[in-house]
C-alpha cells in the first residue's frame, strides 16, 4: 500500500479513501478472499467475542460461509465446549432447521421462527423428535411458516396449520458430490425445483429423514462462499480467554474441545498480565493460531509477538459500544493503528487483525489494504437474527435485539457474578462502555449472512479496483489518499433529491 501524499496526522477509516488502479480482473467472483493468517478462513471476517453477539447460531452460520466467529470468554466452560461441540456436528452445507411436534402449539413455533433466517419450523414426528433445535433426524410431517400462524389461535397445534404439500431435497444429490462442480450442480438443481415450486425453503431429507434445510438463497450463496472447515471437515470455532484466572487450564479444556483459534483477550493488552498469559498458553504447544490483543502500536505488536502471539488484534476504542476514548482519552485512529501494527507484525512473520471502527464495507476494505489479514466485526453483525438476544420489537413494530459493551456494567455483572457483594460493587465503580443499546434489523438485510453479502460484495469490487486477485496482492497495490470531511460527505449516497 502507498499514500499518494504523506500524512501529517493519524488517520480513520473516513479519512482515506482508495484510487482505482490499472486491472486485468474480469470478475468479481475471480478474486479469492481467503486469509493468510492460519485460521482456516475463506473471507476475512471474524465476527467478536461479545456476549450480545456470538453465540451458537452466529459461529455456525458465519463458519459455513467461510468466516470465523469468537466464543465470548465470559461464558462457563462447560457451555462453550457444548456449542463447540455442537458447532462440530453441524452439516457444513445444510442449513440447521428448528424443527417441533405436531402437538407443539402456534405460539411455540412463533417464538423459535427468529432464531434462524429461513423463518420456517419443520414439523417432525415426536417419537424421533431431537431436542437442541438440531436436525434432529425425525420423519418429515410438514412445515410451518409465520404466513401459516396468521388469524388463528396461538393455543392452536401445529398439525392444525402446518403444510403438507411441501417441496423437498434429497441429501443423496450432495453425498454423491465428489469435487466442487458436481456440488454446484447440485445446488442449481435444488435452487431451480424451488424455484418452479414457488418456495424459499425446502427440508432435505436422507432416507426420508430430516438431514437439515436448504433455502433458494442458501443455494445460491453455497456456490459462491467455501466454508471454513478444520483438518477433518468440520466448522471451524474459535473461542476467546481471558488474562485472569487459570488461563493455561481453561485453554487446555478449549482445545481438548476443538478450539480451532485460541483468543487471549483484554482491553489493553500491552500488560504483562498478558504476556504471562500468553506464555502460559504457549506451553500447552497448542497446534491452532494464537490471537492476542488489544493494542494500536508497533511496540505493542513486538511484545505480543515475543510472548508467544500468531495473530494481533489491534483497536482500542473504535467499537460501536465502547466509551474508552471518552472516558480515558486512551485509543488511535483505526486505520494509521492497524497500517503501523501491521507493518511491524509482517516483520516478525505474524499478523494482524483490525477489530472494531467499520460502519461500511469500505471500512473493510481499508482495513485489508492497510495490512490486516481479517476485521473483527461486532455490533454491526448485534443486529441479525443469529446473535444470541431474543427479538424484541419497539412502539413503531421495528424489530431489534440489544447489545451492550464488554466494558460496560451488565458485561462486569456477568463476569463477576461468582464474586462476593464487596467486590463486584468495587468493580462496578469502575465501567466503562453502553450496557444496553438497541441494534434494530434492516429489513432488506435481517440476518448475518446478508451482510456477509453486502461486505464482501463491496470488498470484491474494491479489489478489482486495485487489479488484485488475493488479499496479499490487494494489500501490496492499494493506493490511498487523504481527504476532508467534505470529500467523504461527497461520496455518501443522497437519501433524497437535492
Amino acid at each position: 500500500m502507498r499514500f499518494l501524499s504523506s500524512p501529517s496526522t493519524d488517520l480513520t477509516y473516513s479519512d482515506v479513501f482508495l484510487v482505482p488502479s490499472r486491472s486485468e480482473v474480469i470478475s468479481r467472483l475471480d478474486v479469492d478472499l481467503s486469509s493468510d493468517d492460519g485460521t482456516g478462513t475463506t473471507i476475512p471476517l471474524v465476527v467478536a467475542n461479545m456476549t450480545a453477539v456470538t453465540g451458537k447460531r452466529m459461529v455456525e452460520t458465519v463458519a459455513r460461509r467461510g468466516g470465523l466467529a469468537v466464543l465470548p470468554q465470559d461464558v462457563p466452560v462447560s457451555v462453550l465446549r457444548d456449542v463447540t461441540a455442537a458447532v462440530k456436528e453441524r452439516h457444513v452445507l445444510f442449513e440447521t432447521p428448528v424443527t417441533l411436534s405436531a402437538h407443539d402449539t402456534v405460539i411455540d413455533a412463533l417464538h423459535l421462527m427468529s432464531k434462524r433466517a429461513h423463518g420456517a419450523v419443520v414439523v417432525v414426528d415426536r417419537d424421533n423428535l431431537s431436542h437442541g433445535g438440531g436436525a434432529g433426524g425425525g420423519l418429515v410431517l410438514g412445515v410451518v411458516r409465520a404466513a401459516d400462524c396468521e388469524g388463528v389461535d396461538r393455543f392452536a397445534s401445529l398439525e392444525s396449520v402446518m403444510r403438507t404439500n411441501i417441496v423437498s431435497v434429497d441429501a443423496a444429490d450432495f453425498d454423491a458430490a465428489t469435487n466442487d462442480d458436481d456440488r454446484d450442480k447440485a445446488l442449481r438443481a435444488a435452487f431451480e425445483l424451488l424455484d418452479a415450486a414457488g418456495s424459499d425453503f425446502a427440508p432435505v431429507l436422507r432416507d426420508n429423514r430430516l438431514a437439515g434445510a436448504l433455502t433458494r438463497t442458501g443455494a445460491l450463496r453455497s456456490t459462491i462462499y467455501r466454508p471454513a472447515l478444520d483438518t477433518a471437515g468440520r466448522l471451524r470455532v474459535a473461542v476467546a480467554v481471558g488474562i485472569n484466572g487459570d488461563v493455561q487450564g481453561k485453554a487446555a479444556e478449549l482445545l481438548a474441545a476443538g478450539a480451532d483459534t485460541l483468543v487471549v483477550d483484554t482491553a489493553h493488552g500491552h500488560q504483562r498480565k498478558m504476556f504471562d498469559a500468553l506464555r502460559a498458553v504457549r506451553e500447552l504447544n497448542p497446534q491452532v493460531p494464537v490471537v492476542a490483543g488489544n493494542v494500536v502500536s508497533a511496540d505493542g505488536v513486538r511484545d505480543l509477538v515475543a510472548a508467544g502471539a500468531d495473530v494481533v488484534k489491534v483497536g482500542v476504542g473504535p467499537g460501536a459500544m465502547c466509551t474508552t476514548r471518552m472516558m480515558t482519552a486512551v485509543g488511535r485512529p483505526q486505520f494509521s493503528a492497524v497500517l503501523e501494527c501491521a507493518a511491524a507484525a509482517r516483520e516478525l512473520g505474524a499478523t494482524v487483525w483490525a477489530d472494531g471502527g467499520v460502519r461500511y464495507p469500505r471500512d473493510v476494505a481499508l482495513a485489508l489494504a492497510a495490512g490486516a489479514s481479517q476485521v473483527m466485526i461486532g455490533s454491526w453483525f448485534a443486529g441479525t437474527y443469529e446473535s444470541p438476544g431474543d427479538l424484541q420489537v419497539d412502539s413503531s413494530g421495528r424489530q431489534y435485539k440489544e447489545s451492550f459493551g464488554m466494558a460496560s456494567a451488565r458485561a462486569v455483572q456477568n463476569r463477576t457474578q461468582r464474586e462476593g457483594a464487596f467486590d463486584r460493587a468495587r468493580k462496578g465503580l469502575f465501567e466503562e462502555g453502553i450496557s444496553s443499546s438497541r441494534m434494530f434489523l434492516d429489513p432488506a438485510r435481517p440476518g448475518v449472512e446478508d451482510l456477509l453479502d453486502l461486505i464482501t460484495s463491496g470488498l470484491r469490487s474494491s479489489m478489482t479496483y486495485a487489479g488484485a486477485t488475493s488479499l496479499a496482492e490487494f494489500r501490496e497495490n492499494a493506493i490511498v489518499g487523504i481527504q476532508s470531511a467534505a470529500g467523504y460527505e461527497e461520496g455518501r449516497p443522497l437519501q433524497q433529491s437535492w
